[in-house]
């Protein structure tokens, strides 16, 4: 039996505020309408696209504490973060990210993601890559959603370099892992 239009507005409103990264499609499989349905409700209730939320989410989340790039140079959006500690960054992948002939992901998209995230998370005004040592590991194909995740394995001897730890993932499935080399202006981010 389906749910009676104005019950799943309303259900939907509580959804998307408990998940604002919940998809259209997620939704609609929850509700159990087409996608269309769900973006007309979207619509209906003057609720953005996933996208406009992530951003808003991060902007108001973490725009202040970002130092080291403004946010809206991080490519992916950012949906945590700790400075100095960890950040983890969502990229979804589209048609202008891939290779027309196979469709699967270019891998400078996924190094620039993985790279401003490990700029992001450094608690400094300067922060500059200064040796990155990458694999991927797994190809990843329009349509799919990279979450990266990076945390500080330390710093070295060398009181201006801090090494960020950043791994890629579709799901459960590591496509891209990377440790960055990152030049700071202090060792402490003051």
């Amino acid at each position: 039996m389906r749910m009676a239009k104005k019950e799943r507005q309303k259900q939907l409103i509580m959804t998307i505020q408990e998940n604002p990264f919940v998809t259209d499609e997620e939704l609609s499989e929850k509700f159990k309408v087409s996608v269309q349905t769900i973006r007309l409700d979207r619509l209906e209730l003057s609720i953005p696209e996933l996208r406009e939320r992530i951003k808003s989410v991060a902007e108001k989340q973490f725009g202040d504490q970002v130092k080291a790039l403004p946010i809206e140079e991080v490519i992916g959006e950012i949906i945590d973060i700790e400075l100095d500690k960890s950040a983890i960054s969502i990229f979804d992948v589209k048609r202008e990210h891939v290779f027309k002939r196979n469709s699967i992901a270019r891998g400078h998209h996924l190094f620039a993601q993985a790279n401003s995230l490990a700029v992001a998370v450094i608690n400094d005004e300067l922060a500059l890559t200064s040796k990155a040592n990458i694999h991927f590991t797994h190809s990843v194909k329009e349509g799919e959603r990279v979450i990266a995740k990076a945390r500080i394995k330390g710093n070295q001897e060398i009181s201006d370099r801090t090494i960020v730890e950043v791994n890629s993932f579709v799901g459960n499935k590591l496509v891209f892992k990377g440790d960055f080399e990152m030049y700071r202006n202090s060792s402490n981010g003051e």
